[in-house]
């Protein structure tokens, strides 16, 4: 098992002012706070004289979500910093979940970092590759934690599963619109497609992926990042392209309604709540 082979050794410990905690601990703390500082100063300097949006904003691509979406990021940066502080805490030292994140959640930060500056010195291509490396980093902790199946304990539930679960919906977005973008970049915009059957087919396959998680995880953070995603497209096309935006909205109701269906599918104690006077 990786946990236990090369790139993770559970026994690997590091001492701080007479503390001992698990090395990737220490490693996850920090590469958490790389990865902010080079967020911040990616738009703050910024790299190469460019925002991040303001290089999006530069190809026509239709499946980027209206700019208020990404305000999305705040949150799943305060998430990860709970999860950061959290497995921080000599109880969670021997835990589980530490064990199974092992230094995946590491390479995720320094992932991040890597594509953010070759977005801004715009090697979209390998931005790509490095966003399939940053997919990836998470679709293995996710598996491993085995997010959705394994029984987990409240505070745990709130501060790993949900982080990394809302991590990996907006990422899975992320991996889409950067696909889009790099076919644009190359002058193949929509893969010799409409532009707008194109997105539509973004859009199925969000959607289709946000289902999967509902109905073979029973998870709910996961598809509500996909919904936010799709308000964000439906909101930015409403004037324009109402044949975007519609769909866009109807799949963000069907995704609710079939997550409430679900929910009380398999809760039923909710409906009763429900019910009672």
């Amino acid at each position: 098992m990786l946990s236990q082979g090369i790139f993770y050794k559970r026994n690997s410990t590091l001492r701080i002012h007479g503390l001992t905690f698990p090395l990737n601990a220490i490693l996850n703390a920090a590469a958490l706070c790389m990865t902010l500082v080079v967020n911040g100063l990616a738009n703050s300097l910024p790299l190469n004289g460019q925002t991040t949006g303001e290089i999006s904003a530069r190809f026509p691509v239709l499946f980027t979500p209206a700019p208020f979406t990404f305000s999305i990021w705040g949150l799943i940066y305060l998430l990860l910093l709970t999860f950061a502080v959290y497995q921080l805490f000599p109880a969670q030292h021997t835990a589980l979940f530490l064990d199974r994140i092992g230094y995946w959640f590491a390479l995720s930060c320094v992932l991040n970092c890597a594509w953010l500056v070759l977005w801004h010195y715009e090697q979209f291509a390998l931005t790509f590759i490095v966003m399939l490396g940053l997919l990836g980093s998470l679709v293995v902790m996710y598996q491993r934690l085995n997010i959705g199946r394994r029984r987990v304990t409240l505070p745990e539930k709130w501060m790993v599963n949900v982080p990394f679960s809302v991590y990996l919906g907006w990422i899975s977005v992320a991996t889409l619109a950067n696909f889009a973008v790099v076919l644009s970049a190359l002058n193949i915009d929509s893969l010799g497609l409409p532009p707008i059957v194109f997105t539509l087919i973004l859009l199925l396959i969000a959607t289709g992926l946000a289902m999967s998680m509902m109905l073979r995880r029973n998870e709910i953070a996961y598809p509500l990042v996909i919904v936010w995603a799709l308000i964000g497209i439906a909101a930015r096309h409403q004037q324009a392209l109402p044949v975007l935006a519609v769909p866009a909205a109807l799949l963000a109701c069907i995704m609710m309604m079939t997550l409430i269906f679900v929910r009380l599918e398999t809760n039923p104690e909710l409906l009763n709540g429900i019910k009672t006077p």
